[in-house]
């Protein structure tokens, strides 16, 4: 998985939930323990909606690539609107700091813990 040197996380600006802004950054890990994904959430409004880019490496048999989506955040949960690709993923936050991440695709989900990179 790999994003774009282009990307470029916006820091949250001042009256921003702090619950909202643990979101803030790029995060990267293994869904299922084999498939690297990377999630970079670029901007978030203090109302929760996110703007991010989501960079996925060979799972099943859809090839590597990377979407542009939008998404809200409630309560600990991201949940971005589904990808051109017709992937669909949230992110929960943990208690200690970590993302776990669920990616649907074609009747399949798969499921890892991401850390800020």
């Amino acid at each position: 998985a790999v994003l774009a040197p282009s990307v470029r996380v916006m820091p949250p600006g001042e009256g921003i939930p702090a619950k909202y802004v643990a979101f803030s950054g790029i995060w990267g890990g293994r869904l299922d323990g084999m498939y690297d994904g990377k999630l970079a959430v670029l901007t978030i409004s203090r109302s929760g909606n996110v703007t991010a880019t989501y960079a996925w490496g060979d799972i099943a048999d859809n090839k590597p690539g990377v979407a542009d989506g939008e998404g809200k955040i409630f309560g600990n949960t991201l949940k971005l609107r589904r990808l051109p690709n017709g992937g669909d993923v949230s992110a929960v936050m943990q208690a200690d700091g970590t993302l776990t991440v669920t990616y649907g695709l074609a009747d399949r989900t798969y499921t890892g813990t991401f850390t800020k990179q």
